[in-house]
């Protein structure tokens, strides 16, 4: 019984210290799907880091906070969840700003832009918000024990400060940051790194609510403390939506979850905003009313 009361107790302690951002669009928005559908997003947040801790990390000095990362998790009432990556560069319309880069819509407008803007282009409503910077995602990574990749090469890319070599090994926090940031390096640009992104948001979620967390009363503490401090949620990010976000990234992650990409027409397309990926429309239409509808049958075909 005390056991039990421990393994409740904890993630709300855990959902009590976490931070809050609004994130709640105003105006119109689209009409609650079945099941629970989560926007997580991965900023390159610096502002709160030192200069030492900004060249340790290798994250550059830029001005401002852009997002990097931006994933739907579509949990449905029955069936595979779904893990939707959309590219920073895709080429959307951004309430009150015309046309530009899904990533400019956080830096004009914040969290609640970026909402308006996914929920706008894709129909579908957005239960909850979650947010992770540069030090929280290093910290979550290293709570967990850091996540094991296999390379067919050598990745190598000054920009992101990463220096892997081919084979099987365990990356840490700030190795896995390389590891998801690198673009320039990879032959498949943006699309190749939301794959990375996807595939280290898997393995650390896997990590996070598998038994061996559950049963360690040390480790159970450490992660959902370091989840607390990592990550920033909307003010109206239930509970109860965190959970089912939770247990749907551990969905996602095995072997009967979906990892997909929106689809896309063009990956260099030349618009107003420069080089830039168009959606493939009329599929990522069907895709997206399909979630509306609570199937993610359709997805597998993107898989």
């Amino acid at each position: 019984m005390v056991w039990i009361i421990w393994l409740l107790v904890v993630p709300i302690i855990a959902l009590v210290r976490s931070n809050t951002v609004d994130a709640t669009p105003e105006g119109d928005r689209p009409d609650s799907q079945p099941g629970t559908a989560t926007l997580l997003v991965g900023t390159d947040q610096r502002d709160n880091l030192s200069s030492s801790e900004q060249k340790k990390l290798g994250t550059g000095t830029e001005v401002g906070t852009r997002t990097d990362t931006m994933l739907i998790l579509y949990t449905p009432p029955r069936g595979r969840s779904v893990l939707i990556s959309l590219p920073r560069d895709s080429f959307v319309p951004i309430p009150g700003h015309g046309r530009n880069k899904l990533n400019a819509a956080y830096s004009i407008g914040g969290p609640k832009l970026l909402m308006a803007t996914v929920e706008g282009a894709t129909g579908l409503r957005m239960d909850g918000y979650m947010e992770i910077g540069f030090a929280g995602f290093v910290d979550m990574v290293d709570a967990v024990g850091g996540v094991r990749v296999c390379l067919q090469r050598p990745m190598v890319d000054k920009d992101s400060h990463t220096n892997l070599p081919a084979g099987c090994q365990t990356l840490h926090g700030i190795e896995a940051l390389g590891y998801v940031r690198m673009r320039k390096a990879d032959p498949l640009g943006d699309l190749g790194r939301v794959k990375r992104q996807q595939q280290i948001t898997a393995a650390v979620a896997k990590k996070v609510i598998s038994p061996w967390t559950a049963i360690n009363p040390v480790r159970y503490w450490r992660v959902n403390m370091a989840v607390a401090e990592s990550f920033r949620r909307s003010s109206d990010t239930s509970l109860w939506t965190t959970v089912r976000t939770a247990t749907g990234l551990m969905g996602a992650a095995g072997s009967n979850g979906i990892k997909i990409t929106v689809p896309v027409a063009s990956t260099d397309a030349t618009t107003a905003a420069g080089s830039s990926v168009l959606w493939d429309r009329p599929k990522a239409l069907a895709l997206f009313e399909a979630l509306a509808r609570g199937d993610t049958s359709v997805a597998e075909q993107y898989a």
